[in-house]
């Protein structure tokens, strides 16, 4: 019994450090967390739109949001317009009239579009977004001039290659887009390649990071041990 009540205290002390592991991981892995609202489509010539995703779990209300450019000003367009945008929803931001991208791109009328962007983008820019008290959300420094060997969205969208490139505005971890492509993307009427509207991660779901199954695994195999020395 008494080497049987060593074994069960040496197991429960390796779950405890693999535990405390795990949350020293998952801790660590929110410095990469995609924000709450994330860009994750943009094109700065041709059909010009930009694309911002809820990459939450919950319904977020864009009353009082805005964007801009590189002047990085909040409030300079509104983006109230949006509305509710529930979770997983992508919304676009268009330099065209909503009606215009809407036709152009073939787009179904549940798609959120808030046209006639004033503070265009240029071939070097930055996409700038801001919550209702004028933080900044998310940010996208971009251009092949300033950037070397970057993209440049001439009549074709940015995407990102993964969903860790969200939210940590590096322009080398964002890919052209191709007709039949993961992202889904397609020709608009006007020739242009792009995705709008659509969700990149939508069909495959974001996984759950290995350190949190690895803590809750951790937790449960803990809380057996308990209950069998009981």
């Amino acid at each position: 019994m008494k080497g049987e009540n060593m074994n069960r205290k040496g197991v429960i002390r390796t779950l405890a450090i693999t535990v405390g592991a795990a949350v020293t991981i998952v801790a660590s892995s929110q410095a990469w967390a995609a924000p709450a609202v994330s860009i994750t489509e943009w094109m700065y010539n041709g059909d010009e739109f930009i694309e911002f995703t809820n990459t939450s779990v919950s319904a977020i209300d864009f009353t009082g949001w805005s964007f801009d450019d590189d002047s990085r000003t909040p409030g300079t367009v509104s983006l109230s317009g949006f509305g509710w945008v529930d979770a997983g929803e992508s919304v676009l931001l268009t330099e065209s009239s909503a009606d215009a991208f809407r036709t152009a791109w073939n787009l179904v009328a549940s798609v959120k579009i808030v046209g006639g962007n004033g503070a265009n983008l240029g071939r070097n820019d930055e996409i700038n977004i801001f919550n209702n008290s004028g933080i900044l959300v998310d940010r996208l420094a971009y251009g092949d001039q300033t950037f070397s060997g970057t993209i440049r969205t001439q009549n074709v969208s940015g995407n990102p290659v993964d969903f860790a490139a969200l939210g940590v505005n590096n322009p080398a971890q964002w890919v052209l887009a191709s007709t039949g492509d993961v992202y889904g993307s397609y020709a608009s009427a006007n020739g242009d390649i792009g995705n709008p509207g659509i969700n990149p991660f939508s069909a495959a779901p974001v996984p759950v990071p290995a350190a949190a199954w690895l803590l809750g695994s951790g937790l449960i195999g803990l809380a057996g041990l308990r209950r069998r020395k009981a």
